[in-house]
């Protein structure tokens, strides 16, 4: 329907002085990012098994040339920064693959084989990188895997690097902070779906690539969409000072759990004198509530934490090393980086309860705090992934909660119904689009897009309004230094121009699924149970669970479905009880296996009445992945 615009004035203005007023001069990242390259994938080109495209990282190459008005420059340049892609030597036998996925793959060289730590997102990508590195440095095999944390781009290639049958033969170890398969699986399955279509904004999945479209993240360029794998921890750490010896290679922890994610670590390396600081340290302000949405992460504990790090490890490391970004070398300058790091989340995180304790909301807060000037001039402390705005919300939110106090706050109209009285107050749809014409031609985008916001939920069948408000998001997308920002402003954009993408990016793995535990298996399933449509029923089924030496009880009633252990010799009554394995169970709760095959080949025996499991299945609600969101 639309195609996009230049940059208005106002916001080639803007970017213009941002381009005069940041520190430009400062190129030290620019230096460092380039350092130790030995190759380069080329193509820089990553397909799946059907042909398929996982992973594109040319298609950025745009960014080399000069920074047009429709990008905010210090976007543009870090980028052009985190674009670089290939195979970097850190130090002697310390090797990393950037720019082939959103994070790094690092490789550290043992006695025998090598050490990989956080495997990508996509098998595809991280078999790439082995293969790059291998080209460069040897078939050395893989004597141990580390997850750095939790999250999805971290453990997800994994499968590219080691096979499970390889693990299970003990030929590599795979080793995580304890709780780390708990919380990912977590993660991509309670709230996943929403998680998931928020993602394709905050990633800009479907937006073309270029100076108009998306340019980078801030963390990495974007995610790839090859093959979500994982492989159970065989080691778990689970305190600070706790020391393995890996192929020779001696590694020293730092449990760091509440920073970057619920269950994550840093790591040192005395024989190398570097320093792995996970992604509790990059070249970027990070999320404490990333926009796909999660929960509220703690800058007090991350600010403690880095001062731990940095009373540990600094003194003895000549090289820091992140999972995202590039690495930072020297002593004095790794203690300075991690040191304003460290400032920074304690800065936000005191200031920000200050004036809460004065009365002042989260979005007074936000639009008023200003940081240091020796964080304002640090390129690494700018807010390319997370912002300080979302963040000092979110911060506020993890104390305070959504409410700010306002009574006239408690009971407001849902979104449809306030668009609807808005508009109707502010004189009608017309006058509402007129109005806001004159505030977009001003400049004030900000304002525009809420006005233009109420006529879209009121009438969302107004093409005027939505193409003015896409062109309104376009020039805040423009505007922006933050990447995910850039990526939800044109996202929006293009979507009120086509049609929704939908979630072009999932994380659905059998992996995953397959290291659910039976109670989040059964959490799982009571969140998508349709509470009003059951008020009435009351069902009861008893899973016992061949191998576990386990009976699980799910009770259905007024429209809650809980699940407990009972005795494996229970007689209480019952509608039905299935005897069947664990995974027989997955299959039939999660999709996969038939139930009525389960029962004919006798994978599942039942006793009682198999219907009323049936009619609890009927109650279950399935996730939308393809729901709107800049429009009713």
């Amino acid at each position: 329907m639309g195609s996009p615009r230049e940059a208005s004035q106002a916001v080639a203005a803007a970017n213009s002085n941002a381009r005069e007023t940041l520190p430009f001069d400062d190129t030290r990242d620019v230096d460092d990012a380039a350092r130790g390259l030995i190759a380069k994938l080329d193509p820089a080109v990553i397909s799946r098994a059907d042909g398929a495209t996982a992973w594109d990282c040319d298609e950025f190459g745009f960014l080399t040339e000069d920074c047009p008005p429709t990008a905010n420059p210090s976007l543009w340049r870090q980028s052009g920064l985190v674009a670089q892609q290939g195979l970097f030597e850190v130090v002697e036998r310390i090797y990393q693959l950037r720019g082939l996925d959103l994070s790094n793959m690092t490789v550290i060289e043992g006695d025998e084989g090598v050490i990989i730590i956080d495997p990508l997102i996509s098998a595809e990508t991280a078999a790439a990188g082995l293969r790059l590195y291998r080209k460069h440095r040897g078939a050395r095999p893989v004597k141990a895997v580390i997850y750095t944390h939790s999250h999805i781009d971290h453990f997800g290639g994994v499968k590219g690097v080691i096979s499970q049958e390889a693990v299970d033969a003990g030929e590599c170890a795979i080793i995580a902070p304890v709780g780390m398969v708990e919380h990912a699986v977590a993660e991509n399955v309670y709230a996943g779906t929403a998680m998931g279509r928020r993602a394709a904004y905050m990633y800009g999945a479907a937006l073309p690539r270029g100076p108009q479209g998306a340019v980078g993240a801030g963390l990495g360029q974007s995610t790839s969409t090859g093959t979500a794998t994982l492989i159970l921890p065989t080691l778990n750490i689970t305190t600070t000072g706790q020391t393995e010896t890996v192929d020779g290679v001696t590694i020293e922890f730092q449990m760091t759990p509440g920073t970057e994610a619920p269950a994550e670590m840093n790591f040192y390396f005395p024989q190398m004198r570097a320093l792995c600081m996970a992604e509790n340290a990059t070249h970027t302000l990070h999320n404490l509530l990333t926009l796909r949405g999660a929960l509220v992460r703690d800058p007090h504990v991350w600010s403690k934490y880095l001062t731990e790090a940095i009373t540990m490890f600094a003194a003895r490391s000549d090289v820091l090393f992140a999972s995202h970004h590039w690495p930072t070398w020297g002593t004095e300058q790794l203690t300075e980086f991690l040191s304003l790091q460290r400032d920074l989340y304690g800065y936000l995180h005191d200031q920000t309860l200050r004036q809460l304790n004065q009365g002042r909301t989260g979005l007074e807060i936000a639009e008023d705090i200003v940081l240091p000037p020796a964080l304002e001039n640090a390129w690494h402390t700018h807010g390319y992934y997370g912002s300080v705005s979302h963040n000092v919300k979110a911060i506020y939110q993890r104390y305070m909660g959504w409410f700010d106090g306002n009574p006239a706050h408690l009971w407001e109209h849902p979104p449809e119904e306030s668009a609807r009285r808005h508009v109707e107050f502010m004189g009608g749809v017309d006058k509402v689009i007129t109005k806001a014409r004159a505030t977009f031609d001003d400049g004030d985008f900000r304002w525009t897009a809420t006005v233009l916001n109420y006529v879209i939920f009121a009438d969302p069948t107004n093409d005027e309004a939505k193409q003015l408000q896409a062109d309104t998001f376009e020039q805040l997308g423009y505007g922006a230094e933050n990447g995910t920002w850039r990526n939800f402003y044109l996202m929006g954009a293009h979507e009120l121009r086509n049609s929704p993408v939908g979630t072009p990016t999932t994380t659905a793995s059998a992996d995953i699924a397959g290291a659910m535990s039976v109670d989040q298996l059964f959490d799982a399933v009571s969140l998508r149970v349709d509470g009003p449509a059951c008020w009435d029923a009351h069902i009861v089924v008893d899973w016992v669970l061949t191998g576990l030496d386990r009976r699980h009880r799910t009770e259905l009633r007024n429209g809650l479905l809980v699940h407990f252990d009972v005795p494996l010799d229970s007689a209480d009554a019952t509608d039905v009880t299935f005897t069947l394995s664990k995974s027989t169970l997955m299959g039939i709760l999660l999709g996969g296996v038939d139930l009525d095959d389960a029962v004919k080949v006798r994978s599942a025996t039942v006793e009682g009445d198999i219907d009323r499991f049936r009619e609890l299945v009927g109650y279950l609600d399935a996730p939308d992945p393809d729901f709107t969101i800049v429009t009713p």
